[in-house]
Order: C-alpha cells, then structure tokens, then sequence
C-alpha cells in the first residue's frame, strides 16, 4: 500500500509557533486550522470549543428525533431514552475537553435541564 502524502496535513500547535512550511518528498504540505483524532476536534490553539459544539448538536438532533418520535412526554418514558440516547453524546471524551467558556457550559446545561424537568427547553 502506497503512503497518501495529499491525506497529510499539518496543525501548529501553540500561540508562539512560527508555523513553518514543510515537505513531504517534493510535495507541500497542507496547513489545517483543526483535525479530528479518535473523534475529538482540536485546533491550533488547543481550544475545544468545537468538539463542545458538536457533542451539543449531535444530541440535540437525538432528542429532536425522540421529541417527533414519542407520543408521550412523561418522565417515566424521556428519562430512560435520554440517559441512552442523549446523554453519550454529551459525555464523550468529557474527560479529555472540559467546557472553557460561559456560553459553551450554557448549552450543555440547556440540554441537561431538558432531562430533569422531563421536556425539551
């Protein structure tokens, strides 16, 4: 199996990184402002706000699809569907990213108050 050099790309990590230009053979490498690895979004400034984004829009859509796809809204059925379906989302490499910012804490709440008071805000 042949290397794919147009696949590789570099992320400057780092605020003082002069950001030099580098080679593959005689290709260039690409520049790339964030990469996924093992699922987890980061950028060159090792900020995650675009993973807490994603993990709060992916779960988001799962309780939209739950919302349209039950037709009753008690505790006792959206509780189990939420810690299964919902939940994951928002848990996923919690351990590696923790929310930096007021707004991005408020949207992961938002969607946990959702749970407790057993409807969607």
């Amino acid at each position: 199996m042949k290397f794919n050099k147009s696949k590789c790309q570099i992320l400057h990590l780092g605020q003082g990184n002069p950001g030099y230009t580098y080679k593959l053979g005689d290709k260039r490498l690409k520049n790339s402002p964030a990469e996924r690895d093992l699922g987890v979004w980061i950028d060159g400034k090792l900020d995650m706000s675009q993973q807490c984004a994603l993990a709060a829009k992916r779960a988001n859509c799962v309780l939209g699809c739950i919302e349209r796809s039950t037709a009753s809204w008690s505790r006792e059925v959206i509780v189990p569907l939420y810690t299964a379906l919902v939940r994951p989302h928002l848990e996923y490499c919690v351990q590696f990213w923790a929310p930096q910012y007021k707004k991005e804490i408020q949207l992961l709440v938002c969607l946990e108050e959702g749970d407790q008071d057993g409807e969607r805000s």
